[in-house]
């Protein structure tokens, strides 16, 4: 559920689509230190020292160093081990090693030939490739700085004396490159070209990464859509011109979605499946902030044997959708890449003022370049989400159209421009020019079958679900197993009532695991549709709900809720802190009880049938005083004195998520499990007229009757159901308040339901 954002309130940013995520890789610099030479002897030091031996020596074969291996088998010189520490392997290598030195010694020196010594000097370098190799001796750090300072300076290795060791391509003999020298590491390339689905996101991440400017952002972000949350879905039902100049710059930017408590898709946002995907596009960087950071919750039982399947089809279905990788440059384009390149990169590093700056340039040096103008939009977009500028943002949306409009565009910069439009135009609440632009693209792109689940999307917005039912028809005849379509079908075919039909839609499509079906909605009014038709499985529904993170309990099912508030099924009026007005309602009952009773008797139409689809069976009326913090027309003047006891209590009278009405029902009536929308309200239930058997209300697992002249306070959040079984009608009087742990900012900024 969505509801329209405008910019001006103090909810935080919503990350926006970027185009193109591939950052230049800094160039790493390392500073030359002095360290000590690593596993080397006295001497081996001072032969470094003096240069007065090559470091490298010409290794011998197996076969000639086996015999001098047996001829000074313990009589070797003592060895630095890895941790540093000197090994003794026998007195006698020093011995041999002194009277070599002196080259005679009573004949000891005869006795070992200058091939001798070389071939000795050979094993020393065996074994110190072995020790290399495998006991990890040597400070490679320390090699390279060594190498450059007795051999080397930096100018010299930038000239080529080091740089055919260069292995990775970075124009320099570094630590990686004498890994891959001493075989300890395979060559490998600089940069690496990643598949579109690597850069798209993990189901975490916000953003994705894409690799050059030749490709395309189909934009859009997944939707939990932060972006386009649409103001409540009965403000859809106003025209928008969607080429209105002017935009409402006073706007609250809300982060809640529409109320639950009504299946009438006309008054309900669906999650369109474009938002979902992380396209591939060089100039599209994707991020997506959700409606509330879900939390951790507890392990739940196993899930249906669909489930892993389900998921690994959905990484395949985004994978093949990710091998083709858009273009966004025409010749011309391609002949200023250099210059848009240059902007981009200011609009990737945050620099949106300058890029902005840039890309306008651009403009009016190339004014037929789709690239550039599509640049310029993007800037526009991005700096007007910083600025959280309404009139910014309408200037982006007609650069997009701009950008579209020019000669020679590229279908792929035209299909990405104009559908960033549309989610923008949803985004002010323009959802009839959201749909003209989604219908022109799927005149456009006919075959695209994402495009005509966007279209069927913006019908429900406006209400339409004669039009929405017809296109995502269509889609399910191209393409039979689309589980987006499924699950919105479904839907729509349970807002019609038809609830055994709608349950298959609704299941498949939430078992296809596809992008924008995994909604807490579509779990919802799945385990509704089971409930009522006895179906058990509907806990395990909505089971599975609660652990994706959309129900905070299998009991508790709203949907627009404010984390971290207490959360309880019954509740005292001490609990509440709101005892003054339960004294009031409860002292002056009759005089409540009274004025419903007139207006009931007079007959004139005030109370109105229950139109959420709740019941099962009988009738139930209602007469509402307050509506979303306002009073609804003039209700008041049947119920005067009613509403001058309510008037004092803003608590009830402002509380935006609820409402203040009578109800009456007559007897023979089911109110099926149901939960309202929001956790951010607590019901009260004053007893009016209470049959004295046969009427009874559920909260979770507890059931409670009505008493005349006393309040019951419930959090309706929770699943609650009512049965009136009694021989005549029930009347109580409704009042809901905000939820006493919501603070006054809250109270002000939550948006309507």
């Amino acid at each position: 559920m969505q509801r329209y954002r405008h910019y001006g309130s103090s909810s935080p940013p919503v990350e926006e689509i970027n185009a193109e995520e591939v950052e230049e890789e800094e160039e790493e610099v390392y500073t030359e230190e002095e360290e000590p030479l690593i596993g080397l002897s006295e001497e081996e030091e001072e032969i470094q020292e003096t240069g007065s031996v090559e470091e490298e020596e010409v290794p011998q074969t197996e076969v000639e160093v086996q015999p001098v291996v047996q001829e000074t088998e313990g009589k070797s010189a003592p060895v630095d081990s890895k941790n540093g520490k000197r090994t003794e392997r026998g007195s006698g290598g020093d011995a041999a090693a002194a009277g070599g030195g002196g080259g005679g010694g009573g004949g000891e020196g005869a006795k070992y030939s200058m091939f001798t010594w070389f071939v000795v000097l050979a094993l020393l370098g065996v074994w110190s490739s072995v020790a290399v190799v495998y006991f990890d001796v040597v400070d490679y750090d320390s090699v390279i700085a060594r190498a450059k300072e007795f051999r080397l300076n930096f100018s010299e290795v930038l000239q080529g004396k080091l740089t055919a060791y260069d292995t990775d391509g970075d124009g320099d003999f570094d630590v990686e490159d004498a890994k891959v020298l001493l075989g300890l590491k395979v060559a490998e390339k600089t940069h690496v070209e990643h598949s579109p689905k690597e850069k798209m996101v993990s189901a975490s991440s916000p953003s994705s990464v894409h690799d050059d400017d030749d490709q395309a952002a189909v934009p859009l972000p997944p939707m939990v859509m932060d972006d386009f949350v649409p103001d409540d879905p009965r403000d859809s039902l106003h025209p928008y011109d969607s080429e209105a100049e002017t935009i409402d710059t006073a706007g609250v930017l809300v982060e809640e979605s529409l109320p639950e408590e009504s299946v009438e898709l006309g008054q309900v946002l669906t999650s369109s499946k474009f938002t979902q995907e992380a396209d591939s596009a060089a100039d599209a960087e994707i991020q997506t902030e959700p409606l509330a950071e879900p939390e951790p919750q507890k392990e739940t039982p196993k899930e249906t044997e669909a489930e892993e399947p389900t998921e690994k089809q959905a990484e395949e279905k985004l994978k093949e959708k990710a091998k083709k990788k858009p273009k966004l440059f025409n010749k011309f384009d391609k002949t200023i890449k250099a210059e848009i390149d240059a902007a981009e990169k200011l609009r990737k590093k945050g620099k949106l003022d300058e890029a902005l700056k840039a890309f306008e340039a651009l403009v009016q040096k190339h004014p037929q370049s789709p690239r550039s103008r599509y640049g310029k939009a993007q800037a526009e977009d991005y700096l007007a989400e910083k600025l959280r500028s309404n009139d910014l943002l309408q200037k982006a949306i007609n650069t997009y159209r701009e950008a579209a409009e020019l000669p020679d565009v590229t279908s792929d910069l035209l299909r990405a421009a104009l559908k960033r439009r549309a989610e923008r135009q949803q985004f002010l609440g323009r959802i009839r020019g959201s749909l003209a632009t989604l219908e022109k693209l799927v005149e456009i792109f006919p075959e695209d079958i994402d495009l005509k689940n966007d279209l069927g999307v913006a019908h429900l917005l406006l209400g339409d679900n004669k039009g929405a039912r017809k296109v995502f028809d269509e889609v399910l005849v191209l393409e039979p197993s689309n589980g987006f379509a499924k699950v919105h079908f479904g839907f729509i075919l349970k807002s019609e009532n038809k609830i055994p039909e709608s349950i298959p839609y609704l299941k498949e499509g939430l078992e296809s695991g596809e992008p924008g079906t995994d909604d807490g909605r579509f779990y919802f009014h799945l385990g509704d549709a089971l409930q009522r038709v006895g179906d058990e499985s509907a806990y395990h529904w909505y089971e599975l709900g609660h652990k994706r993170g959309h129900f905070a309990s299998v009991w508790q099912r709203s949907l627009y809720n404010v984390a971290g508030l207490k959360a309880q099924p019954w509740w005292t009026p001490k609990e509440t802190g709101y005892t003054d007005l339960v004294k009031t309602l409860e002292r002056n009952w009759r005089t409540i009880r009274d004025e419903a009773l007139a207006v009931i008797d007079q007959n004139t139409g005030s109370f109105v049938p229950e139109e959420e689809n709740l019941r099962e069976k009988g009738e139930w009326g209602q007469n509402t005083l307050w509506q979303q913090g306002k009073k609804a027309g003039a209700a008041c003047q049947g119920v005067p004195k009613t509403c001058a006891l309510l008037e004092r209590y803003s608590e009830a009278t402002g509380c935006k998520r609820g409402q203040i009405k009578f109800s009456v029902m007559q007897p023979g009536t089911h109110v099926w499990p149901h939960t309202g929308p929001t956790n951010c309200r607590l019901r009260m239930h004053l007893g009016l007229v209470i049959p004295k058997q046969g009427c009874r209300i559920r909260c979770t697992d507890i059931t409670r009757e009505w008493e005349e002249g006393k309040v019951l306070i419930f959090d309706d959040s929770f699943e609650h159901e009512v049965w009136q079984d009694a021989d005549s009608y029930r009347l109580i009087f409704i009042v809901d308040v905000w939820h006493p742990e919501l603070t006054a900012h809250q109270r002000q900024t939550l948006s309507p339901i």
